[in-house]
């Protein structure tokens, strides 16, 4: 699985999620660091990866546009830091790599995952 770690993360996610098997770069290495989140979005499905965040926005986009990609994988904590949150990342993205390859949302917290597959239907 591929992974483009957005801005708001340190670039030192890439190191750890390249170490632990997925291939990563971080947003700063193919964009300019003011880049709205749509055209991370855009990249990230032409180039099939899947997008890492402390975002809350990246969840708000695949609702509103009904997208199917590209996977967003969400940290929801207080320390986003790879050395208090990192193996607990690496965790849930192993546990959901089938889900966010074809299209998911992912919301992960220090206690607990939540996915919710692509395209978000209203309930």
């Amino acid at each position: 699985m591929k992974l483009i770690v957005d801005m708001n993360l340190s670039p030192r996610w890439a190191g750890l999620l390249n170490s632990s098997g997925f291939q990563s770069i971080h947003w700063s290495a193919v964009g300019p660091a003011n880049a709205r989140d749509s055209d991370i979005m855009v990249y990230a499905a032409a180039n099939n990866y899947v997008i890492l965040t402390h975002d809350l926005d990246f969840s708000a986009i695949p609702a509103v546009t009904h997208g199917e990609r590209p996977s967003v994988a969400q940290i929801r904590a207080d320390d986003v830091s790879p050395d208090v949150i990192g193996l607990r990342v690496i965790s849930a993205l192993q546990q959901m790599e089938t889900e966010l390859e074809v299209g998911a949302l992912l919301t992960i917290e220090p206690d607990r995952n939540r996915l919710r597959l692509l395209p978000l239907k209203e309930k």
